[in-house]
């Protein structure tokens, strides 16, 4: 078994949350318009979990020098981080700031 802890892995694909097409970069793991993600990954980049489900983002924090986004299962309830990206949908961010009540 690969005991890789990260596989760069260069994907489109259609956000089964809003519909929209995302082009990969073989990091992209989650859609820059809504930020839902899917539960496709044991260790990035795999494509090795069963799951499947879809990841609600779920929490946005500033980390040193780079903000995260934390993404939780909608079916098992695995949570995963992941840095936000330059694209990301910054209305999406605010949307999530607010509902934690930050």
């Amino acid at each position: 078994m690969d005991t890789k802890r990260f596989q760069r892995t260069t994907e489109d694909f259609i956000c089964e949350h809003c519909g929209a097409p995302v082009t990969g970069d073989g990091y992209t793991n989650h859609c820059p318009k809504c930020l839902w993600s899917k539960h496709v990954d044991i260790n990035p980049g795999d494509r090795a979990e069963v799951c499947r489900g879809l990841m609600k983002p779920t929490h946005v924090e500033m980390e040193r020098d780079h903000e995260t986004l934390t993404h939780t299962c909608v079916l098992c309830g695995e949570m995963r981080r992941n840095k936000i990206q330059k694209n990301d949908s910054r209305e999406a961010l605010f949307e999530i700031i607010e509902k934690e009540g930050m």
